[in-house]
């Protein structure tokens, strides 16, 4: 099964392949690497901290 991605991240990632990461810094800056930094960083908190945290609050507060 493959995944829909906009039309802009495909430009990107075929951007990296051809010309590097470091070439796609040059063109797109900095701003767009911290996007997906912060991106990644919201996900990944709300996953493996927030969730399971109220996960865990709910259980032990039930008994």
């Amino acid at each position: 099964m493959r995944w829909n991605t906009p039309k802009i991240v495909s430009e990107w990632i075929a951007l990296i392949k051809q010309q590097g990461l470091k070439q796609f810094i040059k063109e797109k800056g900095w701003k767009i690497l911290a996007l997906i930094f912060a991106f990644y960083l919201v996900r990944d908190t709300i996953l493996y901290i927030i969730l399971p945290y109220l996960i865990i609050h709910n259980v032990i507060s039930c008994q």
